[in-house]
C-alpha cells in the first residue's frame, strides 16, 4: 500500500483518508447505494447475508434499518458510506460487524460500485476501518471471502490481512478467512522478488 494511503484521521464515526471520507449512511444515500447493492456483480458475493436490493425504495428501507441498528451497536461496530473526497460521490459501503453465529469475531466487509473497482479504494477504506477498530480496542478483525471471489481476497491482502484457513462456521458457507492483528497494520508486505528464499 502506498505511503500516502496510511494517513487516517478519525473524528467520532467519521474517518478520512487521502482519497475518501467514511461516514454514517443517511436515508438520502438510497440512489447511490442502489448503484452498489443493486448491482448483480456486487450482490452475488453478499448472499445469503444480503440479497441484491431491487429498487430505490427497498434500498431506502434497508438504509433506515442499518441506521437504526448502528445506534444500538457498541464501538467499533458499524456501517459507513464510502465517499470520494474530491466530489463527495458515494462509491461504496463498508461495515465492521460481529460474525454469526456466536457474534464474537468482528468481520470487516467492503463493497464498491463497479466504476470504482481497480483503484485501490476498497483497500484504503478497509485499512481506515481497521485503524478505527484497533483504536477502539479490537484485538483482531476478520474478513471472510468466498473461494472464487479473487477481488475480495486480493483486497483483504492489500489491507494487510493474512489468510488463516477455510471454515464453514459463518453463514453456512465454505469461506476463506483472513485476519488482521494490530501489530500487522501498516506493516508493508514484501513484493515476490523481495521475499527471502525459504528451503
Amino acid at each position: 500500500m502506498a505511503e500516502r494511503e496510511h494517513r487516517v484521521v478519525i473524528e467520532g464515526r467519521r474517518i478520512t483518508t487521502p482519497r475518501l471520507v467514511l461516514r454514517p449512511w443517511t436515508a438520502g444515500d438510497a440512489e447511490a447505494a442502489l448503484g452498489i447493492y443493486g448491482v448483480p456483480d456486487v450482490a452475488r458475493w453478499l448472499a445469503p447475508a444480503l440479497e441484491r436490493v431491487p429498487d430505490a425504495a427497498a434500498m431506502r428501507e434497508l438504509l433506515e434499518r442499518w441506521i437504526a441498528l448502528d445506534e444500538t451497536l457498541d464501538a467499533p461496530q458499524g456501517r459507513w458510506a464510502i465517499e470520494r473526497r474530491g466530489d463527495t460521490a458515494v462509491i461504496g459501503g463498508i461495515a465492521l460487524l460481529a460474525l454469526p453465529p456466536d457474534r464474537r469475531d468482528l468481520e470487516i466487509g467492503w463493497q464498491l460500485a463497479p466504476a470504482a473497482w481497480g483503484s485501490g479504494l476498497a483497500a484504503e477504506a478497509g485499512h481506515a476501518v481497521a485503524h478505527y477498530a484497533f483504536a477502539a480496542g479490537a484485538d483482531e478483525i476478520f474478513a471472510v471471502v468466498r473461494p472464487r471471489n479473487e477481488r475480495g481476497a486480493a483486497t483483504a491482502r492489500r489491507v494487510g490481512m493474512e489468510w488463516v484457513g477455510e471454515t464453514d462456521k459463518y453463514y453456512d458457507l465454505r469461506l476463506q478467512v483472513y485476519r488482521l492483528l494490530p501489530a500487522d497494520l501498516d506493516v508493508p508486505s514484501l513484493r515476490p522478488e523481495q521475499r527471502p528464499d525459504v528451503d
